[in-house]
């Protein structure tokens, strides 16, 4: 069976790509977690991997073009039972420019109709369009459904295409302020869409620290623990545990998932963050998650990423510790339903039976969706984090 392997959505903040490399050619077998191209975004170089046994047929872009999510990159003759990746990747990209909030929908002279205005028509793919000016559109990156209002008279051509296409603003050449723009407006989207609530709780990390001088002890620097792999762990190990917080919101519900891939958020050099996900962070011991933290870091600062690892996440864990601040409020990444904040850790007053003592102390935030989850199950959520980073040794 042929099908169509796409760009996916690598992030919320994503609505284009370039295509840079193919890593098949057609007549090349492929297979599942193997990448098939690498693409360039505003957060470095994405190997795209496919989530199907088969064999690739053609290419449909060429390296060079820019490329809306969803769009096609190349034909696959898939074998068996396709893999589908850990979210669904849009069929079509996102509206470029939104309806500005607020916007009249009658204007004062107009006299009111009795009859109910029609409910909006979504954008759909032209009836007629030629092979010639599809395999054009595909080139130069143009969604088939921005071409519905391409040609007046019916069947768009070549030149309908490139007139489209000469209609797409260009893109700023300042990759920094690009992906601030692209972080901003999910984020807006996120706040805007997402009833989020939040809470706090501070935890003493005294036990933590003690233990994990203990077993750092005897090993070489590259093999040590580091406390946001503690945090991380107990935030998986608590997400398999307490329902509404590892999955994702679509279609309307909470869509939960089987498996807990936690997005670990690192800042990117010259500016921006990036999520990509630990997979498996619950079922992994913590030497195995720390080496992998390693790989991704490094991964990121050299600006070469692997597709899965962004549409993997279930939850994500965010912090800025290592800036000295105490206490952060971050925003849920979409279509995820949570994310975890960590603070640095101080030593500060703290009463325990009936003493006052100084402490390490962390303050752990949740963001969560209201309508998946409420404050109740929240705290639940958090303590359940809390009484683990008590007990490190069962991480």
């Amino acid at each position: 069976m042929r099908s169509e392997f796409r760009l996916p959505s690598l992030g919320a903040d994503m609505e284009r790509a370039r295509l840079t490399q193919w890593l098949k050619q057609p007549g090349e077998q492929i297979r599942p977690g193997e990448p098939l191209a690498t693409v360039e975004t505003t957060k470095g170089l994405i190997d795209i991997e496919s989530y199907d046994d088969g064999r690739l047929v053609e290419h449909l872009v060429q390296p060079g073009t820019e490329i809306p999510v969803g769009a096609a990159l190349a034909i696959i003759e898939t074998e068996g039972v396709s893999r589908a990746p850990p979210t669904p990747t849009p069929s079509a990209p996102r509206p470029r420019s939104p309806q500005p909030v607020g916007a009249a929908v009658e204007s004062p002279m107009t006299a009111p109709s009795s009859a109910p205005a029609a409910p909006p028509v979504a954008a759909q793919a032209p009836a007629g369009i030629s092979p010639a000016a599809r395999r054009r559109a595909r080139e130069l990156g143009i969604a088939l459904e921005d071409l519905a209002t391409a040609a007046a008279g019916g069947v768009v051509h070549i030149k309908d295409v490139e007139k489209q296409a000469a209609k797409t603003p260009a893109v700023p050449t300042d990759a920094q302020a690009v992906m601030r723009a692209s972080i901003g407006a999910a984020m807006a989207r996120a706040k805007r869409e997402i009833p989020h609530y939040y809470l706090g709780h501070s935890l003493d990390f005294g036990p933590a620290r003690a233990w994990l001088t203990q077993y750092n002890a005897p090993l070489p620097v590259k093999d040590r623990l580091i406390e946001a792999v503690l945090v991380t762990k107990a935030v998986a190990l608590a997400a398999a545990r307490i329902e509404g917080f590892n999955g994702y919101f679509r279609g309307g519900r909470f869509v939960p998932s089987a498996t807990v891939h936690v997005g670990a958020a690192i800042a990117v050099r010259g500016g921006g963050l990036v999520a990509p996900a630990l997979l498996d962070a619950d079922q992994k011991d913590l030497a195995t998650l720390m080496r992998d933290f390693s790989a991704l870091v490094t991964r990121v600062r050299a600006g070469h990423l692997r597709s899965g690892e962004f549409t993997a996440a279930t939850i994500t864990v965010t912090s800025l510790g290592g800036d000295g601040i105490d206490v952060l409020y971050p925003i849920i990444n979409p279509p995820q339903v949570a994310i975890v904040g960590a603070g640095a850790i101080r030593d500060q007053a703290w009463v325990q039976n009936g003493q006052i003592i100084v402490r390490p102390i962390l303050v752990l935030t949740l963001a969560a969706d209201h309508r998946v989850t409420d404050g109740r199950v929240g705290s639940r959520f958090l303590r359940t984090i809390a009484d683990l980073l008590a007990h490190p040794q069962s991480l």
